[in-house]
């Protein structure tokens, strides 16, 4: 048997695809040794001159109703939180103190995409959901703090935009729909190699 090529997968529990994404992981396991990683997805937004969909007012219930729809369409359990898009800055950080493993974080997008809690609205709820103390303090040292920087700053050097976002051999494959693309290519790895690719990647842009 070969051994399982390394994969980083950059998330933010925010992220309603990064959820179902998570869902359907066993499709790439026996592939790929994939890492989570934490990130802030505003963060990143901001430093590729992004906007989530919950930032863009005719964008925001298509969205939610898709992702609705995609839920239903796989089977997977499915609830919209209190409000969204909310602030993750406090869980994205214990996921980072804690070196979350992948049992931790289905756990933290659980309480959100299946219970439809606020973690910052029930944060002794949350740790005890992670199976952590009730009365574990939300992360306020400096490591803990640059760790979550320094993730999002190394999601877009390595090409992420958004989440989720599936680093391969340096290749960035976003979005819950990219899973048969990243299989494809693990198929095919010399496919970003292949002239239409390659030419796709540098068509010139009529509007500059």
């Amino acid at each position: 048997m070969s051994a399982k090529v390394a994969a980083t997968f950059y998330y933010d529990i925010i992220s309603p695809f990064a959820y179902l994404y998570i869902k359907q992981r066993q499709r790439l396991e026996s592939k790929l040794d994939i890492t989570p990683v934490p990130i802030l997805l505003g963060g990143l937004l901001r430093a590729t001159d992004n906007k989530g969909p919950g930032e863009v007012t005719a964008k925001r219930p298509h969205t939610y109703q898709f992702c609705v729809w995609q839920a239903e369409k796989l089977g997977i359990p499915f609830r919209f939180p209190e409000h969204h898009p909310f602030m993750t800055v406090a869980p994205q950080r214990l996921l980072v103190e804690q070196q979350a493993n992948w049992e931790m974080v289905e756990k933290a997008f659980e309480y959100i995409w299946v219970e439809g809690r606020d973690p910052n609205l029930s944060w002794s709820e949350f740790c005890l959901y992670l199976g952590l103390a009730a009365n574990t303090p939300k992360p306020e040292s400096p490591e803990v703090k640059e760790h979550l920087i320094a993730n999002t700053n190394q999601a877009k050097l390595d090409g992420a935009f958004g989440v989720p976002a599936l680093i391969v051999n340096h290749h960035c494959f976003w979005g819950l729909d990219t899973i048969d693309w990243t299989l494809d290519y693990l198929a095919r790895p010399g496919m970003f190699e292949e002239a239409s690719y390659a030419y796709a990647s540098k068509v010139p842009n009529g509007l500059l």
